[in-house]
């Protein structure tokens, strides 16, 4: 299962209550589409860093890195880029 997956399953069982039909596109915004609210991100920051063993920094959580599901699993390949080097 690639990162994507596992994020875009994440948000379906826990945002959309597994509602896949809800679910957009991997590049679409989650806030714009108001799949996210500011509880839903410290969730998804929160799953990002138990799933992926990365630590995500308060100025980390922007939504440059957050608002979709390819931000997200670009951020967390970044991450983990980092904490390998």
């Amino acid at each position: 299962m690639t990162a994507q997956d596992k994020i875009r399953s994440f948000i379906v069982e826990n945002f959309l209550f597994g509602d896949a039909d809800s679910m957009i596109e991997n590049s679409g915004s989650l806030i714009e589409n108001e799949i996210l609210d500011s509880t839903a991100v410290l969730e998804l920051v929160a799953f990002v860093e138990e799933t992926f063993s990365v630590q995500v920094a308060d100025t980390d959580i922007v939504p440059a890195n957050l608002d979709s599901v390819d931000a997200i699993a670009s951020f967390v390949a970044a991450k983990a880029s980092d904490a390998a080097a």
